[in-house]
């Protein structure tokens, strides 16, 4: 829109217009906090659309560039959440209708602790009531002591913007999740703090206070917090997980497995992916592990499959991802139909994963790629794209090039995508169907 109100501009003569109407439309944010919201550009999109699955028209749909590599869904409204820079070394948050591409509502303007840092942002859900949260961390510049350092999070209410400012303070660079109903700051071992988005209380918990289950030696050696479930935080050790004050992995073990080697891999909203090794004496059991896909809840198993060791055991597994309405969950080779308690393991006979799993639909579609080294690589435009069906577990290629949606919510698929200026994207197209 912008080039084509400046050629326009142009053409007439009045550079002095085209001028003011650029410097009015630049910079994605504005410079205080009352400015209007700037609406998603529609279908007519950046000169050269990216090729999507068949499964999305580009006849419709809404464009948005300049923004952070992260956003965030609001799923009982489908309202989304995007920051972009403002003037000031500051960040604004924006949001937008995902069905409409229309502007809702938008966030004052605030400064991180560390500026240069692109802010970091996830939903969480917690009492019937959905948050945006746009986190950072780094040194105070406020004027207390410059070696204090924190994380910073803004609390935004999904449905009207009602923004909480959180300071936590915290040593080290954290990790920050929202698998649970509240936001669990961790430092990679077992020391954590525990931020409700509701009240904003902060609830510290030391290393020191982590209770082991009885009789797990495993659970004391390489502690981890691993997210957090409705029953409590979710850790791990070596081998074998458990919910402070709530279930233990040992007793939560899926059938034919060695109910002592649970080791969680990824957790998501209301499900944890965990490996098994079999038991001993499984006819499989020197050459593969067992996947299983867990209530965090209750710990109950839902959904396993058996799939081979890797040759070298890999440095960081597969991220799981749900599909909205939970139905469905992929991780790198595997597939899960929840409902019907179903997995299935994409290798080879060597055991070679032939490809990765990045995106799934509640029409039961998982978008991913081969030759990728993982789902990120995918989505980022890397090796072949592929679609699979849960209908019939059935793999199709889809045309070289084609973007992959990151997200299917209210009927619209996201895309990312770089334009040739290096501006960065986000894209929603409408399902075809």
């Amino acid at each position: 829109m912008r080039r084509r109100i400046v050629r326009l501009a142009l053409v007439g003569g009045v550079l002095v217009l085209a001028l003011v109407l650029l410097l009015a439309t630049c910079g994605g944010g504005g410079g205080d906090g009352d400015a209007a919201p700037e609406p998603a550009r529609r279908s007519a999109g950046p000169p050269a659309r990216p090729t999507v699955p068949p499964a999305y028209t580009t006849a419709t749909g809404w464009d948005i560039a300049d923004i952070g590599p992260d956003y965030a869904v609001a799923r009982t409204t489908g309202r989304l959440a995007y920051l972009v820079r403002a003037p000031g070394d500051r960040y604004r948050l924006r949001t937008l209708e995902t069905r409409t591409g229309r502007a809702g509502w938008s966030g004052a303007a605030w400064r991180p602790p560390d500026p240069l840092r692109f802010p970091k942002l996830l939903g969480v859900a917690k009492e019937s009531r959905e948050f945006f949260v746009a986190w950072s961390y780094g040194k105070v510049t406020d004027g207390r002591a410059p070696a204090d350092t924190l994380v910073s999070l803004d609390v935004y209410d999904a449905a009207d913007g009602g923004r909480r400012r959180v300071e936590v303070p915290w040593t080290g660079v954290p990790s920050v999740t929202a698998t649970g109903p509240d936001i669990v700051v961790g430092d990679g071992g077992a020391n954590s703090a525990v931020v409700d988005p509701v009240t904003g209380a902060v609830a510290e918990v030391p290393a020191s206070a982590v209770r082991y289950p009885k009789g797990c030696t495993a659970c004391r050696q390489l502690t981890e917090v691993r997210g957090q479930t409705a029953r409590g935080l979710l850790l791990s050790g070596a081998h074998e997980f458990w919910v402070r004050g709530g279930w233990f992995s040992r007793q939560a073990a899926p059938k034919g497995a060695d109910p002592r080697s649970g080791v969680p891999t990824s957790v998501a909203p209301g499900r944890i992916l965990a490996v098994w090794q079999l038991a001993e004496g499984a006819k499989r059991a020197a050459t593969h592990q067992l996947w299983t896909v867990h209530d965090a809840t209750s710990g109950k198993p839902v959904a396993s499959v058996e799939c081979h060791r890797p040759a070298i055991e890999p440095g960081r597994h597969p991220q799981a991802v749900v599909s909205p309405s939970g139905g469905y969950l992929v991780a790198g080779n595997l597939a899960f139909d929840l409902e019907a308690r179903k997995g299935f393991c994409f290798e080879d006979e060597g055991g070679a994963a032939p490809l990765t799993l990045a995106s799934v639909t509640d029409a039961g579609t998982a978008y991913g790629a081969t030759n990728v080294r993982d789902a990120a690589e995918a989505l980022d435009g890397g090796g072949s794209p592929v679609a699979m069906s849960f209908a019939t577990w059935g793999v199709e290629a889809l045309a070289p090039n084609t973007r992959l949606p990151e997200l299917e919510t209210s009927g619209t698929g996201l895309f990312h995508w770089t334009d040739r200026r290096d501006r960065l994207h986000l894209l929603g197209y409408p399902s075809a169907g």
